[in-house]
């Protein structure tokens, strides 16, 4: 069965990202860049050695079974020292390191939303230099996601994308289509579940000043039909006619007029995901996570919903939409004391035999624990062959069709820009301030930010 890891106490799915940490080491890290060295893809001052050496690995993950370990250690010589942090303070010792120019670890978390400030400030070796990442492409979807400047940052190790799910006994019961296709049909449909009583409140929006609300923000957006920034990391929603402002209105609109349970504005989207949509709340998440209709939804400890919640492919204007990645990598720090040793890591660990080890396909004893959906497609459709991914039909499309959150690739400011988005966006939901002056509040920040001030 697939499980989702949790990096906070409270965390059942990514509660894409915790930016407020990043935000603050931002501007130090720009300021010290200039001591941090290159990124020309040689080990500066490491070792090429790849036999015979001990390579430390830190991810916000529980670690790989002892055997598979062990079988590496065996195989290649090397021995993995793992080191598992939850995602905050992992985050801060990658940026403390880097900053002073100092070695942390061999591999690390190389999270989407961080790839574009990483490639920026030289901290990371590109990965096209130590593994073959062309070959990976056709296999790995998500790896655009890992792109910055022309090169590969991190490979990601995992795949997460912003899905739609629903609780199709409720909109069975209100006699609607529990699979629409167009923005229209979806809202009708959560309407007439809620004039029917089947629930009074079907939609959960995650209004909390958090990434959750960003994010959610972003797969709305990309549901009508555009896109938050372009390619050169300029606002693409200032005018009442964009996609990015519709959605902002129509998610504010969607608690005005009770569709969205009024307590949510203070609710994070970890929080509406247990409290809501696995209690049989709400009828509906229209940018839930990946994994969650097998991990939470689908398990009895947790969920009345049992056997009840589906992804359905994501609404768009004219029709279903792409659908948004938010993976994790890994990647090879510039200061890392083995890169090689490090890529031959991380060429075993994302793997597709070894994803579908993680995964479960092949017994418990080989199971990587907390590990989500696998990059690889080709690690997915074996275990949607083998029944070991609960939705594993509907999420194979989904991730073969996903796209980046951002043209091109998330931007260095990424964190700012991020908190911009979530405090204003929560703001207009409270009503003190309009969605316009949100909208023009974020597309300042934007532009600001691209323009380098």
């Amino acid at each position: 069965m697939l499980r989702i890891r949790r990096r906070t106490g409270t965390r059942i799915a990514p509660p894409r990202r915790r930016t407020a940490l990043v935000a603050g080491l931002t501007g130090l890290a720009l300021v010290l860049a200039g001591c941090g060295g290159g990124g020309d893809g040689k080990a500066s001052g490491g070792s090429t050695e790849t036999t015979g050496v001990t390579i430390t690995v830190a991810l916000a993950s529980d670690p790989p079974p002892k055997a598979a370990l062990d079988a590496f250690t065996k195989q290649t010589g090397i021995t993995v020292n793992w080191v598992n942090l939850d995602w905050d303070s992992l985050q801060n010792k990658i940026s403390a390191a880097a900053t002073a120019n100092t070695y942390f670890a061999d591999a690390t978390n190389v999270d989407w939303s961080r790839v574009g400030q990483l490639g920026k400030l030289g901290w990371y070796f590109p990965m096209e230099d130590y593994v073959d990442t062309a070959a990976m492409e056709a296999d790995v979807p998500q790896l655009a996601s890992f792109k910055s400047d022309g090169h590969v940052v991190g490979i990601p190790y995992d795949a997460s994308i912003m899905v739609t799910t629903v609780n199709t006994e409720m909109f069975q019961k209100a006699g609607v289509n529990p699979a629409p296709a167009t923005m229209d049909e979806y809202t009708n449909a959560l309407r007439t579940i809620k004039s029917k009583g089947i629930v009074q409140y079907p939609l959960n929006i995650p209004f909390a000043a958090a990434e959750g609300l960003s994010t959610y923000w972003y797969e709305a957006t990309n549901a009508f039909g555009g896109s938050v920034l372009d390619k050169d990391g300029k606002p693409q929603f200032s005018t009442p006619d964009t996609a990015g402002y519709k959605a902002a209105q129509w998610m504010v609109d969607a608690l005005k007029s009770g569709l969205v349970p009024p307590g949510n504005i203070n609710v994070t989207d970890s929080q509406g995901q247990q409290t809501l949509m696995a209690k049989g709340v709400v009828a509906s998440t229209f940018s839930d996570y990946s994994g969650t209709v097998g991990t939470l939804y689908g398990i009895k400890e947790s969920s009345s919903v049992v056997g009840k919640v589906k992804y359905i492919k994501t609404p768009g204007v004219s029709g279903p939409a792409a659908n948004l990645s938010n993976p994790d990598g890994i990647g090879i720090p510039e200061k890392a004391k083995y890169p090689n040793a490090a890529a031959k890591f991380i060429e075993w660990f994302t793997a597709t035999e070894q994803q579908a080890d993680f995964s479960g396909v092949n017994g418990p004893d080989k199971t990587m624990p907390g590990y989500p959906l696998p990059s690889h497609l080709s690690a997915v459709k074996l275990m949607t062959a083998k029944g070991n991914l609960i939705g594993g039909a509907d999420l194979e499309p989904m991730l073969e069709g996903s796209k980046p959150v951002f043209e091109g690739g998330a931007p260095s400011w990424y964190p700012k820009f991020s908190n911009a988005v979530y405090t204003n966006l929560h703001a207009a939901a409270t009503g003190s301030m309009s969605v316009e002056q949100a909208m023009k509040a974020i597309s300042d920040t934007a532009n600001q930010l691209a323009s380098g001030s």
